[in-house]
């Protein structure tokens, strides 16, 4: 279980480093979330994937399943950051 511990953060660290290079490159914290978003699908899969052929029990899918709902969760909260930002901006240039 530990193994799939430490492969779980390591699967959100990647799906937030690749999100933070999108925002150094684009400018964009709004696309950074949608990276964040798109890999929880593919990492949730993979995760699914990787925990069933290491523990070989069809519960297993749920590990797969709580990495999605995960990274879901953090892109959630990099959009609300985006939005708070970007009134904080919009209200700072009419001041």
């Amino acid at each position: 279980m530990v193994i799939l511990s430490i492969l779980m953060i390591v699967f959100i660290a990647i799906a937030n480093i690749a999100g933070a290079f999108v925002v150094f490159k684009k400018r964009s914290v709004y696309k950074g979330a949608l990276i964040i978003l798109a890999f929880a699908p593919v990492f949730g899969g993979m995760g699914s994937l990787i925990a069933i052929s290491i523990i070989r029990d069809p519960f297993t899918v749920f590990y797969g399943l709580q990495i999605g709902y995960m990274l879901l969760v953090n892109s959630g909260i990099v959009l609300f950051i985006a939005v708070i930002v970007s009134c904080l901006q919009k209200v700072l240039k009419m001041m």
